[in-house]
């Protein structure tokens, strides 16, 4: 099963509420970790993550706490899984440094870079402003119908309809 690991759950959770509490300043890092139940010790170390790659940047003091560098729209889901975890990848033979004894006979490294670099796209294009709007975007499907599918065509919310 394809999941977020704690810590890059736990940060994008502590960025979108960094990203949605913006218009009240800082965010302190006890203020998020009340919100959330996350350990603080755990959420520093994420926290600091995010400060190293320069997407949040804390401020001292009474009123201290954190707040993002740019605007929420200018912040990839991305860039952000990449500050906690680095590289994006779903195995590790897509790694440059992997050693797989079954590199040369491996059937599905090929359909796998292409699941590999649609997850990827898909990180890179969505924005923290995207998980901020109540306009989230449906869940994509790709190929679910078979190949009467038209490109671009959007999935029915649950419960809801295509209608545009």
């Amino acid at each position: 099963m394809l999941r977020f690991t704690k810590r890059a759950d736990y940060g994008l959770m502590a960025i979108h509420y960094i990203a949605i509490h913006d218009d009240l300043g800082a965010v302190s890092a006890k203020r998020i970790s009340e919100q959330f139940a996350i350990p603080q010790e755990l959420l520093a170390k994420i926290l600091q993550r995010l400060a190293k790659q320069r997407l949040i940047v804390s401020h001292n003091g009474p009123k201290g706490g954190y707040v993002l560098t740019r605007r929420p729209a200018e912040i990839s889901l991305g860039e952000v899984i990449r500050a906690l975890e680095g590289p994006i990848n779903i195995v590790s033979c897509l790694e440059d440094s992997s050693d797989c004894p079954q590199m040369e006979r491996c059937s599905l490294r090929r359909p796998v870079k292409k699941i590999q670099a649609a997850i990827t796209q898909l990180l890179d294009t969505m924005s923290l402003a995207e998980l901020t709007s109540d306009d989230v975007p449906e869940i994509l499907s790709i190929g679910s119908r078979g190949p009467d599918r038209v490109q671009g065509e959007r999935t029915a919310p649950l419960g809801g309809s295509t209608s545009r």
